[in-house]
């Protein structure tokens, strides 16, 4: 279990009005000594439910806007041979 200090609860918004929660924690490569070593791990998927809990308990949290996706259109790239 992390404490409040090596934890992080994330809530990503997209314009589309879906919201993703994520956890993330402080990891070492080496020892907890080597500040060099210490990284955010990689975010993993919670329920809104856990997010809003943690949130109440004074958890870290963050709020990032995601912006919509751009469309490509791949006829612009095409070679004709």
């Amino acid at each position: 279990m992390h404490t409040k200090q090596t934890v992080k609860y994330i809530c990503e918004i997209f314009p589309s009005g879906n919201s993703y929660y994520y956890k993330q924690e402080i990891i070492t490569h080496e020892c907890w000594d080597n500040l060099e070593s210490l990284a955010w791990s990689t975010p993993r998927p919670i329920s809104r439910k856990t997010f809003e809990k943690r949130l109440k308990e004074k958890y870290r949290t963050e709020y990032i806007q995601k912006q919509s996706a751009e469309i490509l259109d791949f006829n612009k790239f095409r070679v004709n041979l």
